[in-house]
Order: C-alpha cells, then sequence, then structure tokens
C-alpha cells in the first residue's frame, strides 16, 4: 500500500462546519424512529451536518454491514443482517414525512443474498411510487456480481436514476476495490444505458494514488458505457486502516477533471473536493424535468 501523506491537516477547503440544528435533529429522530440507516452516518460523510440540515438524507437498505471489504469505505463488514420487510415501507414513510421530491437510495454490498438485494431495492422502489406523490428516485447499486437477472430487476422497478460507482481507476482496483472488477462495473452501467428510461450515473474518488494521464481513458469508458451523469469527489481516509490519501487536489484541479469529463462527452459533471455520489443529486438531476 502506498505511503500515507505526509500532511498533519486537511487543507482548509476540505473543512466543513459542524450542523446541529433543529431540522438536523428532526431528520436524525426520524431516521432512528424508523430503524433505518443512512450512507451519511455509516460513511461518514462530511456533507452530513448540511444534508441533515436541509431536511435530505441518503438511504442505506440492508442493513450497515457489508458483505465486502473495500480498502476506502468506512462501512464496517462483519455479521449480515437479515433483510427488514418493513424496511420499504418505512424508507417511504420516511421520504414522505421529510416531503422528498427527490430520494436517493443505496445498499451495502450484499453477496451472500441469491439476488444480491436487487428484490429489496425493487420493492424501496415500489414503496415510495405507492404514496402517490411524485417524488424522483434515484438507486447507487452495488456490481450484484454482473448478474443479468438482478440488474434487471432493478431496472423494472423504474428508478429516474442508475448510479454504479467506478470509484477509481482500473490500475488501482487490486489496492481499492479487490472484490470488484472495472471492467464488470463498466459493463453494469451499460446494461442500464442499454435498457433505457434512466439517467445513468457514475462517480470517482481522486487522491489515492491515480496518474493524470489515466482520467481521460476513464471517462472516455464512461461515456462509452452510456454515462451521463457523474460525480467527482476528494478521497477522505476513514482512519489509519483504510488506504491512505496519496494527494489532495485543489479546487482548481477539480475544476480542470469537470472540463477534462465534459470534453470526453459526459454530460453534467459534478466535480469538487466535498463532492460525493449522491450531494445534489437533486441538483444534478435537475434536466430530468
Amino acid at each position: 500500500m502506498p505511503e500515507r501523506i505526509n500532511q498533519i491537516s486537511k487543507p482548509d477547503w476540505l473543512k466543513v462546519r459542524i450542523c446541529g440544528d433543529k431540522r438536523y435533529l428532526e431528520v436524525q429522530s426520524l431516521i432512528n424512529k424508523y430503524n433505518l440507516h443512512t450512507v451519511c452516518h455509516e460513511a461518514n460523510c462530511p456533507n452530513r451536518g448540511e444534508c441533515f440540515s436541509s431536511g435530505t438524507a441518503t438511504f442505506l437498505i440492508m442493513g450497515p454491514t457489508c458483505s465486502r471489504n473495500c480498502a476506502f469505505c468506512n462501512i464496517s463488514s462483519g455479521a449480515l443482517a437479515s433483510l427488514d420487510d418493513e424496511e420499504p415501507g418505512n424508507v417511504a414513510q420516511a421520504v414522505k414525512i421529510l416531503g422528498l421530491n427527490y430520494a436517493v437510495v443505496t445498499s451495502v454490498t450484499r453477496d451472500d443474498l441469491p439476488d444480491g438485494g436487487a428484490g429489496h431495492f425493487a420493492r424501496v422502489i415500489r414503496a415510495i411510487r405507492a404514496l402517490g406523490e411524485n417524488v424522483k428516485i434515484e438507486v447507487l447499486t452495488p456490481d450484484f456480481k454482473g448478474d443479468t437477472a438482478a440488474l434487471k430487476t432493478v431496472f423494472d422497478a423504474a428508478p429516474d436514476v442508475f448510479n454504479h460507482n467506478i470509484e477509481t481507476v482500473p490500475r488501482l482496483y487490486p489496492e481499492v476495490r479487490p472484490a470488484a472488477d472495472y471492467r464488470r462495473s463498466l459493463d453494469v452501467l451499460r446494461r442500464a444505458a442499454d435498457y433505457g428510461g434512466m439517467g445513468v450515473k457514475s462517480g470517482l474518488m481522486v487522491g489515492l494514488g491515480e496518474r493524470e494521464n489515466e482520467f481521460p481513458e476513464v471517462f472516455r469508458d464512461m461515456v462509452s458505457a452510456g454515462v451521463n451523469y457523474l460525480t467527482i469527489g476528494q478521497y477522505l481516509a476513514p482512519s489509519k486502516k483504510h488506504h491512505p490519501v496519496i494527494k489532495y487536489y485543489y479546487p482548481s484541479e477539480f475544476d480542470n477533471l469537470r472540463h477534462i469529463a465534459e470534453d470526453a462527452g459526459i454530460a453534467h459533471v459534478f466535480s469538487a473536493p466535498l463532492v460525493r455520489s449522491s450531494y445534489h443529486a437533486a441538483e444534478q438531476a435537475g434536466s430530468l424535468g
């Protein structure tokens, strides 16, 4: 594993204000009431305060533990929870109470389940749709091991945006995502694009040790796979046990990456240090109407 960056503190542009206002507490209380999980908490997202205070959250379904152990991720691996039959309805109730017009649903990876949890994703989507509200839904899914039937189960439930993160450049997959496969993830995105009727989205972290000349190829691969929404953000190591931060990118470098991605043909690119997969997702997907 590469040597940790020799920097005592994060750059100023990565420092965020801690929020704990009334709206934040309301969202947290609602999550607790319905026994829900959010990627905001489990992944220790730096934007949690801002999002909770604005009344939004990214729902994390199928429990707080993952069947994989990626070197960048703060979500725990370990004993896997049984699926909660009440979770789809509880997520839908939370969406209704929060008054969301755009809901983002993600999950841990559940390689232990025959369909990887695709059916549970579909049930959550349908439960939100059953509210009868005009709620747009974005799902951020694992790769389901590339299983065609599992992917079709999610596609058939008709999310407005299908998101699957590439995360990093292919050279770093053995270090960063040892249980994943770059080409398989591209194929997941390609299948979503071929199915049609959905925005296709992906995300990339930077600062893991990638090289500047590796970005254009990744962006071209994404375009070839049908990606039309892309998020790019700074990797922040959750602990000393995780993959080290090799570089902190300047805001101007994120602007440059956005231009490179747009020049490659990706229509909607959100690139900034604190950008995460679901950060301002409704804003980015505003072209959906």
